[in-house]
């Protein structure tokens, strides 16, 4: 039996408005990991009779950061599913980072057919909802509305790659040593984290914690996969709580390519019009 036209425009409405929360989630994801960023000043090291244990500190942050991707650009393929209090959308993204200046995706669906595309940068975002033949253009504060007025552009990079926030590798984090890896723990204010990382120092799991604000973070990076000579997650968990709304994204990267020359093809037609 054929699918009615109402019914047909319905899923593809759904499925479009999925995509485009897509963006917005991701952001609202960051606001954990970047909410207490000018708390964050990480202040002069006395260094007395603890010298010895400062200097051990040192040398492990210094290690992770390290140990973390460095790369000019990056392109990637993802499977993604998208699931907003029980609403699960299965999405394919095609992201290219230059980095610390843009992250561009596309979003396609059933059979290739691009839906939406973004465009990110430290100042401004840009989408096109080609659905429905919608846009939005907006300095970077635009996303403050659902994530708070701390998120970064960098944490954003940092999570689509695999790496160790950076805003959580600084003096003011204890880091222990376990059988297991390294343990980069915290809290400022009333955020906690805890960062669990592997014998290469790469991020396995990092769980954020606010619960004055009722809202919790947990990202799970695993099955590593070699993208040239750089090593990234093949898998990305994320799984959120903010009050009453959960919000779980899975990417399944399936290609990676790093410091490859890239386009960042992005033009709003004449015909669209703008939404909030």
């Amino acid at each position: 039996m054929k699918e009615n036209t109402s019914n047909k425009k319905s899923r593809h409405t759904a499925l479009n408005t999925g995509c485009i929360k897509l963006f917005s989630v991701c952001c609202l994801l960051l606001v954990f990991s970047c909410k207490a960023k000018k708390a964050l000043i990480v202040k002069k090291v006395v260094i007395d009779t603890a010298t010895k244990a400062v200097d051990s500190k040192i040398g492990k942050l210094n290690a992770i950061r390290s140990a973390q991707v460095s790369f000019n650009t990056f392109s990637g393929k993802a499977r993604t599913k998208l699931d907003i209090n029980g609403d699960a959308n299965d999405v394919t993204l095609n992201i290219r980072i230059k980095s610390d200046q843009k992250i561009w995706v596309s979003i396609t669906a059933i059979a290739g057919i691009e839906v939406a595309r973004a465009l990110i940068t430290p100042d401004s975002i840009l989408l096109i909802n080609r659905l429905q033949s919608l846009y939005v253009k907006q300095p970077f504060s635009y996303i403050y509305k659902s994530a708070g007025d701390k998120v970064n552009y960098k944490t954003l990079e940092s999570l689509l790659i695999g790496n160790v926030i950076p805003d959580f590798v600084n003096q003011n984090s204890d880091v222990q040593t376990t059988t297991g890896g390294t343990v980069l723990s915290g809290n400022v204010s009333a955020l906690v984290y805890k960062i669990m990382l592997g014998a290469d120092l790469k991020a396995t799991q990092t769980n954020l914690s606010d619960q004055t604000e009722g809202e919790t973070l947990q990202v799970t990076d695993s099955a590593f996969i070699q993208a040239g000579s750089r090593v990234i997650p093949s898998e990305i968990d994320m799984s959120s709580v903010v009050k009453d709304k959960k919000i779980l994204v899975n990417l399944h990267y399936v290609k990676g390519e790093f410091d490859q020359p890239l386009d960042f093809p992005f033009s709003i037609p004449a015909r669209y019009k703008p939404t909030e």
